[in-house]
């Protein structure tokens, strides 16, 4: 049997930086979820603006075309969801929605066979917290909005941090 000693400084203070950020998230929330909005806006946008300038060094025209009407709108939609970040929200609510329940999937088949290696039983908690924190914003949708992604991501941040530490200070047997 070897043991692998883990015992990180770097993940430690990552640990504490997304515990940081969790916090700062909940205290926050309805900023935290138009800010993170407005945010992804601006990144679809720019990503519209990639896709029209791919669409002029197109082949051909019927490439080319369909390249810029597909970033057109990409681009639009960024426009939408950086002028009505409330939009945004929604939008974002149904993706987190989806990303709790299948991060915490995968938090959980990996805790369960992580075992016993320290650390496991956290994961598999946490992962159990994101499915239940998915199934809330489902139940609550839409009226959980820009609050319901600033709160839940604080949530998420939190246990991440908490993992993080717990890992960056553990021992793993095989």
């Amino acid at each position: 049997m070897t043991t692998v000693t883990i015992n990180s400084k770097n993940l430690k203070i990552a640990g504490a930086i997304a515990i940081l950020l969790g916090l700062l998230a909940m205290l926050s929330p309805t900023v935290t979820g138009i800010s993170i909005g407005i945010l992804v806006g601006i990144l679809v946008l720019l990503a519209g603006l990639v896709r029209i300038v791919w669409a002029f060094r197109a082949r051909d025209l019927g490439r080319g075309l369909l390249l810029f009407a597909i970033g057109g709108i990409t681009f639009i939609a960024g426009l939408a969801m950086i002028t009505h970040p409330m939009f945004a929200s929604g939008v974002l609510t149904v993706i987190l929605t989806l990303y709790f329940l299948l991060d915490g999937a995968a938090e959980l088949a990996s805790g369960y066979f992580m075992r016993p290696a320290a650390g496991s039983g956290w994961l598999m908690f946490a992962g159990a917290i994101s499915v239940l924190l998915g199934l809330m914003i489902w139940s609550q949708f839409p009226l959980s909005g820009a609050w319901a992604v600033g709160i839940l991501l604080g949530i998420k941040l939190l246990f991440i941090g908490l993992i993080t530490i717990t890992v960056g200070h553990s021992r793993i047997r095989r």
